[in-house]
């Protein structure tokens, strides 16, 4: 009966799903390791070496070329994503884990604003809504100093990065869908380790610290659920329903808040369960109102 069920759900949400929890785990692990005092940029160059080997060994066990045919895109999703996991981990490791998912999918209103300027792409009234509704939930998230004064406001820094962070994430999203029609999944994972291993070790420099085996071993981990999550996002994108489940994204943010509260004892305050809620109520609101029979659907031109 449980396969009967688990098979009725669409691939596009079984993957969604898969990806969510992947980052999930990936993001706790991150903020696990970094209180072994190790450089940001070691954990980085770490994670990027555990996918740039498991991604290698899936193209080459594919038998195809692991440089693609659309390589000037390829590069530029893997910069983006190279960037984005740079201010994903910082901001992770200085912020609670709510928190920090909850600003990392900031990212719709930059595709939108991307959308509109790139591709000349009418946005929609619920679009609007969706990046009137983010940008109140955001403030009231960073700064509830305005509403309260018995609470301080999250660091600007570590909220800034987060927020870049989702900036990069909202290009190499669009890149990604762009790319998914006519380059393999694995190799469009390949490019991101290929330019964030590189990158992070000449951004770490003698700044190395040798991990104890505790440390050695989340690091993997960061790795392998990074990985998960990466397979599982490129697949959805690739399906057929992925527009329609995107909405289950959103449920890492529930996953971080379970995790933020087992592991670390983190539970959300009331500023952050309002303006997480503004936030995600947003972003549903521009989903649902994209699946609209009259709602335009601009392809990127090849």
């Amino acid at each position: 009966m449980s396969l009967a069920w688990f098979s009725s759900i669409p691939v596009g949400i079984r993957y969604i799903v898969m990806s969510a929890l992947g980052f999930s785990l990936m993001t706790a692990f991150v903020k696990l390791v970094s209180v072994y005092n190790m450089p940001l940029m070691e954990i980085v160059a770490a994670r990027s070496l555990v996918s740039f080997v498991i991604s290698f060994l899936d193209v080459k066990r594919k038998r195809i070329s692991i440089w693609g045919h659309h390589k000037p895109l390829l590069l530029a999703r893997g910069t983006m994503g190279s960037i984005a996991l740079i201010c994903v981990y910082y901001s992770v490791s200085t912020l609670p884990l709510a928190e920090a998912t909850i600003l990392q999918y900031l990212h719709p209103v930059f595709t939108a604003l991307l959308a509109l300027i790139f591709l000349k792409e009418r946005i929609q009234s619920s679009t609007v809504v969706c990046i009137a509704l983010c940008l109140l939930g955001l403030v009231i998230m960073v700064s509830p100093g305005l509403f309260d004064t018995t609470h301080g406001q999250l660091p600007l820094l570590s909220v800034g990065a987060a927020m870049t962070g989702a900036f990069c994430s909202a290009v190499a999203y669009v890149i990604v869908k762009r790319l998914s029609s006519s380059e393999d999944s694995s190799v469009i994972i390949f490019y991101f380790p290929l330019l964030a291993l590189p990158l992070s070790l000449i951004l770490l420099g003698d700044d190395f610290v040798m991990p104890s085996f505790d440390a050695f071993v989340m690091l993997m981990f960061i790795g392998v659920f990074t990985q998960i999550g990466q397979i599982g996002l490129t697949k959805a994108m690739r399906s057929e329903v992925a527009n329609k489940v995107a909405a289950f994204s959103y449920i890492q943010v529930v996953f971080s808040i379970l995790f933020g509260l087992v592991l670390f004892g983190e539970l959300p305050a009331i500023w952050t369960w309002i303006g997480g809620s503004l936030i995600v109520a947003g972003a549903l609101i521009n989903i649902l109102g994209s699946l609209k029979p009259k709602a335009i659907n601009v392809e990127p031109s090849s």
